[in-house]
């Protein structure tokens, strides 16, 4: 009977993708792949870098076999890993996750010197005034006059928007980019409700809403829609 292989290495145009059984012990996973690496390296060129990717499946490693894995590959020659991919999150990872795909709805103004926080999408339905601050890790939503501060994609998501009613805010933030005097948002006037986000060169663009249905297509959780 042929005896499974624990380890696969396949090579790419970005370098190589180490491939981990799940179901073996750890233990006997590590000893193999020391084995196949050191075997491996002895025909590789070392005058360059090269990229490993770890795919582990459905494995859970804690953080010291994390590091484990990486100082046994950094081990051989020229080898750097890039990314250590599982299929398993935490507990913690997961009600993160939760939180980050929910949305928050609240009826209020938002005054001077009041912050508003969500992990999620944030629907307001009310006004934020000079002063006020709206933060989520999400979009955020204003069925009202933004005026103060917002701040969408708080943990990074440059995907995120803010849209409102009445666009006339103080600053807009999206994930790390701001944008402290939007363009479209001076005229007084205007009655159309705007939206803004992150365009390709990383500057906050406030646009009609209607610019999202193209931008953003997978913005909206429901399904059927067209």
């Amino acid at each position: 009977m042929k005896k499974r292989q624990n380890v696969t290495i396949k090579g790419t145009k970005e370098g190589l993708v180490l491939h981990l059984d799940d179901k073996c012990s750890y233990d006997d996973l590590k000893k193999e792949l020391d084995q196949k690496l050191s075997a491996n390296s002895r025909t590789q060129d070392d005058r360059h870098l090269i990229s490993v990717k770890v795919e582990i499946g459905n494995r859970f490693i804690t953080e010291e076999q994390r590091e484990e894995l990486k100082h046994l590959i950094r081990q051989k020659k020229n080898l750097v890993v890039d990314d250590i991919i599982s299929n398993v999150i935490t507990k913690t990872e997961a009600e993160r996750l939760k939180a980050e795909a929910g949305i928050m709805t609240v009826s209020r103004i938002i005054r001077s010197g009041q912050v508003l926080e969500t992990s999620g999408d944030l629907l307001l339905i009310g006004d934020v005034n000079p002063g006020g601050t709206v933060v989520a890790g999400g979009n955020i939503f204003i069925l009202g006059t933004l005026k103060g501060v917002a701040h969408a994609g708080f943990f990074g998501n440059e995907q995120a928007v803010i849209a409102a009613s009445s666009m006339k805010p103080s600053q807009l933030r999206i994930s790390d980019c701001i944008n402290r005097s939007p363009d479209s948002a001076k005229s007084s006037e205007n009655r159309e409700m705007e939206c803004a986000y992150i365009d390709d060169n990383r500057q906050i663009i406030v646009d009609r809403l209607q610019a999202l249905i193209h931008l953003r297509p997978n913005l909206t959780r429901l399904e059927g829609g067209h």
